[in-house]
């Protein structure tokens, strides 16, 4: 991934660090706590929800962007870690604001006549996972998990094990 850059020139490992350079992250930091952030961020509330339609063989996740809130939709998993990775990818993508490095209106419309072009646009920022774009969204969700990770006040198995 260190390889790949930008049209502007910059790596999704140098997006992502400045990404999560630029929300000033509290020490202690959880799940909650970072979409909390991310929503005064947007000024738009985050919903997160289940969909059965995604089965996880091709697409974890998914983020809608409407005027009025955030949606991320996650298939289902038995596991909190792989659920708790499939958002922050999501939330990864808000941070960076993908949203407004997607197709356009005009060409999304051409592609789904029945749907707004602009709502269109908005969800199909996804091509190949190495792409510069889902590189970048997935290095800080990697950054988030680390940092939700590190503030946890929870002992790790191995800390409750052997002190």
């Amino acid at each position: 991934m260190e390889g790949l850059t930008s049209a502007a020139g910059f790596s999704p490992l140098r997006s992502a660090a400045e990404g999560f350079r630029t929300l000033d992250l509290p020490n202690h930091l959880s799940l909650d706590g970072l979409i909390s952030i991310v929503e005064m961020v947007r000024q738009k509330r985050i919903e997160i929800d289940v969909s059965e339609s995604l089965t996880g063989a091709t697409v974890c996740g998914l983020w809608l962007s409407t005027d009025s809130r955030e949606i991320i939709l996650h298939a289902p998993t038995p596991s909190a870690l792989h659920r708790q990775q499939f958002i922050l990818h999501e939330l990864g993508h808000m941070v960076l604001r993908h949203d407004e490095t997607v197709v356009s209106a005009n060409y999304a419309e051409s592609l789904f006549p029945n749907l707004s072009g602009e709502h269109v646009s908005r969800i199909l920022g996804r091509s190949d996972f190495l792409d510069h774009i889902e590189a970048a969204a997935e290095t800080l969700a990697d950054l988030f998990a680390a940092a939700i990770r590190d503030s946890s006040t929870e002992p790790r198995s191995f800390e409750r094990i052997f002190g």
